[in-house]
């Protein structure tokens, strides 16, 4: 990787993390999945906060993000975020601790 595109990576990490505090549900959705896709762990803290977002559709998209980034730090949030969770999103949620705890395993 050169300067420029380690730059123009970093801002871009920067740009969608700044982008789930937006006011727009639909944003903050979207960032969620180029973070997760973008697989860079410093966004996993960010998206596990997101799992308290207003939104179900939102939280829904962080918990999908947690399990396909199987990073274990979302083990402890992604058990407490069941409790008071709707169906689909607790659906998900027991998903993503699947998925974490697949990696875990293969290592």
């Amino acid at each position: 990787m050169t300067e420029d595109s380690d730059s123009e990576y970093e801002e871009r990490i920067a740009y969608f993390i700044s982008r789930l505090q937006g006011e727009s549900p639909a944003d903050r959705w979207k960032a969620i999945e180029s973070l997760a896709r973008m697989g860079d762990h410093r966004a996993v803290e960010p998206i596990i906060e997101a799992l308290s977002d207003e939104d179900w559709r939102v939280r829904q998209k962080a918990a999908w993000a947690l399990g396909f980034m199987g990073d274990d730090r979302a083990l402890v949030p992604l058990r407490r975020a069941l409790r008071n969770e709707t169906e689909g999103v607790r659906e998900m949620i027991l998903e993503a601790l699947d998925q974490i705890k697949m990696k875990m395993a293969r290592g």
